[in-house]
């Protein structure tokens, strides 16, 4: 009982001693062979100083420089460090006064994280010139030493809403990231955001020994701990800055978007928002000012129309409906419906203007007639095939989400939104389940009602037909080399056989050469449609949408000129100058009569808050110009033959009335010949499969409207 007894006692005293020569064996290389505990050991002589990388350059797509990165210096202090200093003398150098310097100062205990032995950034982007000389006394001021930053410098004026601009990290930000520190700048919006880390590059560290006068008198442990920064990548754009430069200026004081994509890549050629900013006020000494000025603005000058407002498309929205009719076999390229004056079912009548009656879905296309476009978008979704007109509207929104229509457009700049397609969860709020038919919902099939399409969307499906039905997701960057998975390489297809485009893009040539707006352009071998936007708050917008030349197109174009009304009168001439200078690279003499028109138009009269900070920025003499607000009477002028479309697009805001859902169907009278019905399918029609998803959200999002505010 005893020996057990001093056996354990033996055993436990062996433990104790062999984690005491553990503990003696660990201690010794912390304080001898491990030199990052020398390091902590030191640190009333050693800094550790983060580097940071030179941000990645931007170009355009013809390997023009428009973005650089350079120099700046922040003035930061260890508090603990600090001894009794010439607070005066200090803020001499510095060029400010003492107020802000203790403004500062105190700003920094109340920042979140804050530490006495942690440095703080008190002062920032101290100019070069004030550096150098600050410098020379900074060893007086212990505690205090100066970082190396980089910051923006843009070299171009343009494409403001794709550039986007740099800020400081937020505390959300720093707090969820292993990267960011309080100070450190970010992506903030446009490609700077989405390219963020591809831009940015690695931050490096490194040591440096300090005496009791705070001067840098080596470098500590021979470098052997230091971490070089690493540079962020370079990016290319697709744009083509000549065309964008074209594109803002013919867009000044005109409120609306461009959107030019070339389709056979899905590059982005030019993307204007207008009103827009210069991306040179978003950095330097006029950022605080230029922000205030640019958030304050009525306008919304920051806010992209281009990707973030959605429009009821209007008549640029009857090729696709074409399409989805030719792929279910529910016509052919030769069918007939009558108009007189208007698609009329029982007491229901949407409105069209008198034309030659529609043999076909290419004289449809070209007459924009309303009548016919109705009764295939009843005929599509009320089927035979399908048990109820939910399935058939679920199938029409399935179609349409191969082109990106109501989905994900994959656009690579932030802020993107993605337009509106109701389904069958709308109505049923709306009418009741089961109360509603496709009477209630019939000026869908002339895109209007709820449907909402940005600008982005109407070129890309522009695009989409002008490839006779493959594409690529729309970009502003150019893939990196050797990135063989970016989602900007990848081929998609849509569910329409090639054979169906032909007729669709043969309408859609006609209405270019029966446009007057439009004269002249026949070499260009235009293929387009105008529209009207509904604007309840106003005059409506002006649409058009087209792609050229009609075969081997190089270019798909959308333009949306608020409150300017008719699609032919202001979208359509813009569009066709926009093609005409990318394709020559020149307007032709004939047509400089109608560039010069459409660069004078003025729809918007505003006072641009950053007229100044812009002259400033150039060295020019700042003058206050007055400012009034444009009339409708100014408008109309400007509008004097008063003549309406002969295609009658701008009769889709017609009213439409909807009448009672039991409302029997009647198809109006027509000529004594029998009417043309497609024949039998040689092989079976498949459902297609959209490019997206074919299942509708759980509840639809909020309706589409004609603001262009952020949804």
């Amino acid at each position: 009982m005893m020996e057990s007894f001093n056996l354990r006692k033996l055993i436990i005293q062996g433990i104790f001693v062999i984690i005491g020569i553990i503990l003696l064996i660990r201690l010794f290389f912390m304080q001898v062979m491990d030199p990052s505990y020398q390091a902590m050991a030191k640190n009333n002589v050693v800094r550790n100083i983060i580097t940071y990388p030179s941000r990645g350059l931007i170009y355009d797509r013809n390997d023009s420089l428009l973005v650089t990165s350079e120099p700046v210096y922040d003035l930061m202090v260890i508090p603990k460090q600090t001894e009794p200093f010439d607070t005066l003398k200090l803020c001499q150098l510095l060029g400010v006064n003492i107020d802000d310097f203790y403004a500062n100062f105190d700003k920094i205990k109340s920042t979140k994280g804050y530490s006495p032995y942690k440095p703080q950034v008190i002062f920032k982007q101290i100019p070069a010139d004030i550096y150098t000389y600050l410098q020379e006394y900074l060893y007086q001021f212990p505690g205090f030493y100066t970082q190396v930053r980089t910051v923006r410098v843009y070299h171009t004026s343009l494409a403001g809403h794709i550039m986007g601009y740099i800020g400081e990290a937020n505390q959300q930000q720093v707090d969820t990231s292993d990267y960011y520190h309080m100070g450190d700048y970010v992506g903030i919006n446009g490609i700077e955001k989405s390219y963020e880390k591809t831009l940015r590059g690695e931050q490096g560290i490194k040591y440096v020994v300090v005496d009791v006068r705070n001067r840098e008198i080596g470098k500590f442990a021979d470098t052997e701990l230091d971490k070089e920064a690493i540079a962020g990548s370079d990016l290319h754009l697709t744009l083509d800055m000549e065309l964008q430069e074209y594109c803002e200026r013919i867009m000044s004081n005109k409120k609306g978007a461009i959107v030019a994509i070339e389709p056979a890549t899905g590059e982005i050629l030019a993307l204007v928002s207008s009103p827009t900013f210069d991306p040179r006020l978003l950095t330097g000494k006029f950022k605080g000012e230029a922000m205030q000025a640019l958030s304050s603005d009525p306008e919304k000058p920051l806010f992209n129309r281009a990707l973030s407002a959605y429009y009821p498309p209007g008549s640029i929205f009857k090729p696709i409906m074409a399409l989805m009719a030719l792929q279910e076999g529910l016509i052919t390229p030769n069918y007939y419906f009558p108009c007189y004056g208007g698609y009329k079912l029982g007491s229901l009548r949407v409105k069209c203007h008198p034309h030659a009656q529609c043999y076909s879905v290419q004289t449809a296309l070209e007459h924009s007639c309303n009548a016919y476009f109705c009764h295939i978008f009843k005929i599509f979704i009320e089927q035979n095939k399908y048990e109820k007109v939910t399935e058939g509207l679920r199938a029409w929104k399935a179609y349409l989400a191969q082109f990106s229509l109501g989905t994900d457009s994959y656009v690579d700049i932030p802020g993107s939104v993605d337009g509106y397609i109701p389904g069958p969860e709308r109505y049923d709020r709306m009418y009741g389940k089961r109360r509603w038919k496709a009477n209630s919902i019939i000026s869908l099939g002339i895109g209007q009602g709820e449907i909402g399409m940005t600008p982005l969307q109407m070129a890309h499906s522009m695009a989409i037909i002008a490839n006779r039905g493959y594409y690529y997701h729309p970009h502003v960057i150019k893939p990196l080399v050797g990135d063989k998975n970016s989602i900007y390489i990848q081929r998609h297809k849509v569910g329409i056989d090639t054979r169906h485009f032909a007729p669709v893009i043969d309408g859609m040539h006609r209405v270019v050469v029966g446009t007057k707006t439009l004269r002249g352009t026949g070499y260009l071998d235009i293929c387009g449609k105008t529209g009207t936007a509904q604007n309840p708050h106003g005059r409506d917008h002006s649409l058009f949408a087209a792609f050229a030349p009609k075969n081997n197109p190089q270019i798909a174009v959308a333009v949306i000129i608020e409150n300017a009304g008719w699609g032919y009168k202001v979208a359509a001439p813009i569009a066709s100058l926009v093609i005409e200078k990318y394709i020559n690279r020149k307007i032709s003499g004939g047509r400089r009569g109608l560039e010069y028109k459409m660069m004078r138009l003025t729809l918007m009269y505003r006072t641009n808050p950053t007229a100044k900070l812009v002259r400033q920025l150039n060295g020019e003499k700042v003058i206050d110009e007055p400012v009034k607000e444009v009339s409708d009477d100014e408008i109309r002028e400007q509008f004097s033959d008063g003549e309406h479309e002969d295609g009658g697009d701008e009769y889709n805001a017609a009213p439409i009335v909807v009448p009672n859902n039991d409302a029997s169907y009647s198809q109006p009278v027509g000529p004594s010949f029998p009417i043309t019905q497609p024949p039998p399918a040689a092989t079976p029609i498949e459902k297609p499969t959209p490019a997206i998803t074919t299942d509708p959200p759980p509840t639809d999002p909020p309706p589409a409207n004609n603001n262009t505010e952020p949804h």
